[in-house]
């Protein structure tokens, strides 16, 4: 525990200045993915509001749309992570958590606080952003907690996954505005679940021998190697293919899309290629590569329909 506390400058000074085990609480939210969850959650916003909304500070939707990103990324996926880290007890290094620390004696009940706080703040926006709010909260605790853990049980665990972030994700922030949606932004935020069907595999093939050593079968150890990253291009064509007519209803100019797309492929190909001479620290960096890939897919997205 004492190289848990001490692993790098933030960790000492936040242990410095929150006694006892309060560091390790914020710890196990997982703050290192906060940025990669406002991202996309943002990207509702955006969507919904356009670049010219946003120019204007957001318009009469600003609040709305701060709320629900506060909601989401720090009650709902922080809950989620947290109670993920409960059942879970990781040794080793997780996602976005490097050497975690022990757990502190109630953290389930910090995680289970987070996220019933979560969903009766939700009530003070539109019903969408509810309804999304209280899907993924069950999806979060059938995921994680005894007797359910669907995260152990292949392709529950995606499923979950690809539509909790993929595509509930956006929209809730799309909807925290009131706007209603249209046919072509359907197809845009629906085109984020193939795509994170193609990513999840990808997050779990550093942790092979970690969830062997549990006893869950995650898809990816179903799967194997090689068929998860033949997926994960499949997916992510597909993805791009749902995109593409979305341009076409919403009649814009979707050449733009090309470049995120060989940006994945770049990702995706040599993998597939070199993962049996991969050790797990290279299919990590592969993991984050990906999730760099994802990032620009939503900036380009954004640039493409955010009218």
């Amino acid at each position: 525990m004492s190289d848990a506390r001490t692993l790098n400058v933030w960790r000492r000074w936040g242990y410095r200045l929150l006694p006892g085990d309060l560091f390790s609480y914020i710890l196990h939210l997982r703050p290192a993915e906060w940025p990669i969850m406002a991202a996309h959650t943002a990207f509702g916003y955006v969507l919904a509001v356009g670049w010219q909304g946003v120019g204007r500070g957001g318009g009469a939707s600003l609040p709305e749309g701060l709320w629900a990103l506060l909601i989401w990324v720090l009650f709902l996926n922080g809950g989620t992570l947290a109670i993920n880290s409960v059942f879970d007890k990781d040794e080793g290094d997780i996602g976005y958590l490097n050497a975690p620390p022990q757990l502190p004696r109630y953290l389930l009940h910090f995680s289970v606080a987070l996220l019933v706080g979560g969903q009766l703040l939700a009530l003070m926006l539109p019903v969408g952003f509810q309804i999304a709010y209280a899907i993924c909260f069950v999806m979060s605790i059938l995921y994680s907690v005894p007797p359910f853990r669907f995260k152990a049980v292949a392709g529950v665990d995606w499923v979950i996954n690809m539509w909790g972030f993929g595509t509930l994700t956006p929209y809730a922030a799309w909807a925290a505005t009131g706007r209603p949606l249209d046919l072509g932004h359907v197809l845009v935020l629906l085109s984020f679940c193939p795509l994170f069907a193609g990513l999840y595999p990808l997050t779990q093939l550093y942790q092979f021998d970690e969830d062997r050593r549990r006893g869950d079968r995650t898809l990816a150890l179903i799967l194997g190697m090689r068929a998860s990253l033949i997926v994960a291009v499949l997916c992510t064509v597909g993805a791009f293919g749902m995109l593409a007519s979305a341009a076409i209803l919403l009649k814009a100019d979707g050449g733009w899309l090309t470049a995120p797309l060989v940006l994945w492929l770049a990702v995706l190909v040599p993998w597939l290629l070199r993962h049996e001479a991969w050790s797990p620290a290279q299919h990590q960096r592969g993991m984050y590569r990906a999730l760099t890939a994802w990032a620009i897919t939503d900036v380009v997205v954004l640039l493409v329909f955010a009218s």
